[in-house]
C-alpha cells in the first residue's frame, strides 16, 4: 500500500507541475520580459529626460553669459562712447556697476594699451595698468571680443573675463577695450533654486579644463580645492560628445546616473548627477508590484492545479493498480477495472486488450533476446579477432617502411663515410711505416695515431651496426644443437681477463633452425653490452634451457641495473644511455629474434644485475 501511494504522489505531482508550467512559465517569461523591457525603456527615458535637462541648463548658462556681453557691447557701441571725455566714461561705467551686480570689475583701456578708468567693486581707488602685452588686449584688438579667463576673483568667487572692442563711429575700426570681470555666483544660484537639497540631485559648471565655475551646493563651490570627483571628471573630459548621460561608477562604490551638456559658444560642461538608486526608484516600485502580483497569480494558479490533478489521478488509480500487476509479469490476475465512459475509459479497455497481446509477445521477445545475445557475443569475438589482425597488420607495414626508409639512408651514410675512413686508414697506416723508421719516435705521436685507429675502427663499428640493422637478407638457416653452438660462440669470443663468465648450458641439447651469423651477432651484442656495464670486475652467466616450444638462452650480467623507466624502452632502435653509440644493438637483437619467430626479454633489478632471455623455437620433426 505503501507503494502505491508514493506512486500515487509522483503521478499527481506530475499533474501539478505541468499544470503550473504550461500555465505560469509562459505568464512569467512573458511578464518578466515585458517588466525589464519596461524598466529598461523607462531607465532610458529618465536617463534623456535627464540629458534633456543638461542640455537647457546648458542653453540657460550659454544665454546667461551672453545676456551680459550684449550689455557690454551695447556700452561700447553707445553714440561717441569712442570719444567721451574720461568722466562721461567713468559715469557710464559706474551706472553698468549699480545695474548689475555680477560685474566685479570694469576698465576702459585704449588703443595703445593703457587702461584709462578701472572700477572695482572691492577695492577703492585701484592703480591703473598697462596692458600692452596682455595677450587678452591683443586678441580683442585683432578679434573685436574675448569671453575666457576663468578665474577665482580675490580668491574667492569664481569669475569670467569679458572684452569687446571700442569701435570708432567714424573710422570704425578699434580705438580701446571694454573689459570686464564677471563674477558667476549667480549661476550656482540658478543651479540651486532648480535643483535643492530635497530632490537629491546635484548640478555643476565646469570648463574644459575641469575648472568648476557653478554648484547646487555652494559648500561645494567654495572649498579650497574645489572640483567634481576625479572619476566624473575622467568620464567627462575625455568625451568629444555635445551631450550624453549614462551610469558612472564612483570611486566610493556608489553608482550614479549623469548627464552633460557643452554650453554653447563657452565649451564649458553643465553636469547633472542623481543616485541610481533615486532616478530608478519609480521603476523598481513598478517593478517590485508587478512581482508581487505574479506571486499572488502563482499562488492561486497552484490551489487550482491542485485542484484539477486531484480529479485527473483519481479515475487512473485503478488503471495503475493493473499496470502494476502486469509489470510485475501477472498476466493471470488484473483487478476490475470500471471506468468512466470518456478517454479514460477507452484506455482501460485498450489496456485489456494489450495485455492479453503482451502475455503472448513477451514469451516471443524472451526466445529472440536469447538468440540476439547468443548472436551478439559471436560477432563481438569475431570483431575483436579481426580488429587484432588489422592493427597487428598496420603495425607490421609501419615498421617495414620505417626499415625501408632507415635502409636507403644507412646505404648512402655507409657509403659516404666509409671511403673517407679507409682513405683516413691508409693515411695512418702510410704515417705509421714512416714514422716506424726512426729511432727516436716521440711517443705522444704514437699514442695519438692510436686513438685515430680506435676512432676509425669506433666508426667502421657504428656503420656496421646501422647497416646490419637496416639492410635484411634472406635468412640462411642451418640445423644445429643449441649447446654445441653456443660453446663454439663462447669460445671464439675475447673476454676479458676481469669477467668472470659462468655457462650452465642443461640437456636436452635440442636442435634449432637458425641463421648462425644472424644469431652469432645478436648474442655478441649481448656480451659485449654486458662486459660494458662491468668496466671493473664482474660475473657473466650463459645458460640454456628448454621451455616448451622454445630453447631459452640467457645472458645474465652482475652489472648495476637498468631502472624500470628505461627498461621499456631498450629494444627501440636509436634509443640508448651510452655517452656514446647508436642505440641499435639491442634492435638487432630484437630484429633477429623476430626473424626468427622468436622473442626477446629482458629482467633487471638495480644493484644486482640484468638479464636477456632470447627464445629460439625448437625445430621439431614431423
Amino acid at each position: 500500500m505503501t507503494r502505491r501511494n508514493r506512486k500515487r504522489g509522483k503521478l499527481f505531482y506530475k499533474f501539478l507541475i505541468v499544470f503550473l508550467m504550461i500555465s505560469l512559465l509562459p505568464l512569467g517569461i512573458v511578464g518578466y520580459y515585458l517588466v525589464n523591457l519596461s524598466k529598461i525603456t523607462l531607465n532610458r527615458a529618465i536617463s534623456k529626460d535627464q540629458e534633456a535637462l543638461a542640455v537647457g541648463f546648458a542653453d540657460t548658462v550659454a544665454n546667461s553669459i551672453i545676456s551680459f556681453r550684449n550689455i557690454l557691447y551695447e556700452a561700447t557701441r553707445i553714440d561717441n562712447f569712442a570719444n567721451m571725455n574720461k568722466e562721461k566714461q567713468r559715469d557710464l561705467v559706474n551706472r553698468l556697476m549699480q545695474l548689475h551686480a555680477a560685474f566685479l570689475s570694469i576698465s576702459v583701456i585704449d588703443v595703445s594699451g593703457d587702461e584709462t578708468i578701472r572700477i572695482e567693486r572691492f577695492i577703492q581707488n585701484p592703480s591703473l595698468r598697462d596692458f600692452s602685452t596682455d595677450p587678452i588686449f591683443e586678441k580683442v584688438m585683432k578679434k573685436g571680443e574675448f569671453i575666457g579667463g576663468i578665474e577665482r576673483y580675490m580668491g574667492s568667487y569664481p569669475g569670467l573675463t569679458l572684452a569687446l572692442a571700442i569701435i570708432s563711429t567714424t573710422t570704425h575700426r578699434p580705438v580701446g577695450v571694454l573689459m570686464a570681470k564677471l563674477s558667476l555666483n549667480g549661476l550656482s544660484g540658478i543651479l540651486r533654486s532648480s535643483f535643492p537639497p530635497s530632490t537629491k540631485t546635484q548640478a555643476a559648471v565646469i570648463d574644459s579644463s575641469g575648472f568648476l565655475i557653478a554648484h547646487s551646493d555652494p559648500n561645494e563651490l567654495f572649498k579650497p580645492e574645489a572640483k567634481l570627483p576625479d572619476d566624473v571628471l575622467e568620464v567627462l573630459l575625455r568625451n568629444d560628445a555635445k551631450s550624453g548621460g549614462g551610469e558612472i561608477q564612483l570611486s566610493s562604490g556608489e553608482r550614479v546616473l549623469g548627464a552633460f551638456a557643452e554650453v554653447p559658444e563657452l565649451g564649458w560642461l553643465v553636469y547633472i548627477q542623481r543616485s541610481v538608486s533615486v532616478a530608478y526608484e519609480a521603476s523598481n516600485k513598478m517593478l517590485h508590484r508587478t512581482y508581487r502580483m505574479i506571486f499572488i497569480v502563482m499562488v492561486f494558479v497552484l490551489f487550482l492545479g491542485y485542484a484539477v490533478s486531484l480529479i485527473i489521478t483519481q479515475p487512473i488509480e485503478a488503471l495503475r493498480e493493473a499496470a502494476l500487476r502486469l509489470g510485475e509479469g501477472d498476466f493471470d490476475y488484473l483487478p476490475d477495472l470500471s471506468m468512466p465512459n470518456d478517454e479514460i475509459g477507452e484506455l482501460a479497455h485498450t489496456f485489456v486488450q494489450m495485455s492479453e497481446a503482451l502475455k503472448i509477445k513477451t514469451a516471443e521477445i524472451i526466445s529472440s533476446k536469447e538468440e540476439v545475445e547468443r548472436l551478439n557475443r559471436s560477432l563481438e569475438n569475431r570483431v575483436e579477432a579481426r580488429t587484432r589482425e588489422l592493427k597487428s597488420a598496420q603495425d607490421e607495414l609501419i615498421k617495414k617502411e620505417r626499415l625501408a626508409a632507415i635502409g636507403q639512408m644507412s646505404s648512402v651514410v655507409g657509403h659516404e663515410i666509409r671511403n673517407p675512413l679507409a682513405v683516413i686508414n691508409n693515411s695512418v697506416y702510410f704515417i705509421k711505416t714512416k714514422l716506424s723508421q726512426k729511432e727516436d719516435l716521440d711517443p705522444k705521436i704514437k699514442k695519438h695515431i692510436s686513438i685515430i685507429e680506435s676512432e676509425i675502427k669506433q666508426a667502421n663499428g657504428i656503420i656496421n651496426e646501422i647497416l646490419g640493422f637496416a639492410r635484411t637478407r634472406e635468412l640462411k638457416p642451418e640445423m644445429s644443437k643449441i649447446n654445441d653452438y653456443i660453446e663454439d660462440l663462447v669460445a671464439t669470443y675475447p673476454f676479458p681477463e676481469h669477467i668472470e663468465v659462468a655457462k650452465h648450458l642443461n640437456s636436452p641439447n635440442p636442435v634449432v633452425n637458425i641463421d648462425k651469423d644472424e644469431m652469432t651477432q645478436a648474442i655478441r651484442n649481448l656480451i659485449r653490452n654486458a662486459i660494458e656495464v662491468m668496466p671493473e670486475r664482474g660475473r657473466l652467466v650463459i645458460r640454456t634451457e628448454v621451455s616448451g616450444n622454445f630453447v631459452r638462452v640467457d645472458i645474465e650480467d652482475s652489472g648495476p641495473g637498468i631502472s624500470p623507466d628505461v627498461l621499456s624502452k631498450i629494444f627501440a632502435p636509436f634509443f640508448t644511455t651510452k655517452a656514446r653509440g647508436t642505440g641499435l644493438g639491442l634492435a638487432v637483437v630484437k630484429k633477429v629474434m623476430d626473424r626468427h619467430k622468436g622473442k626477446a626479454e629482458v629482467t633487471s633489478e638495480i644493484g644486482k644485475g640484468t638479464c636477456f632471455k632470447l627464445y629460439i623455437p625448437i625445430h621439431r620433426v614431423n
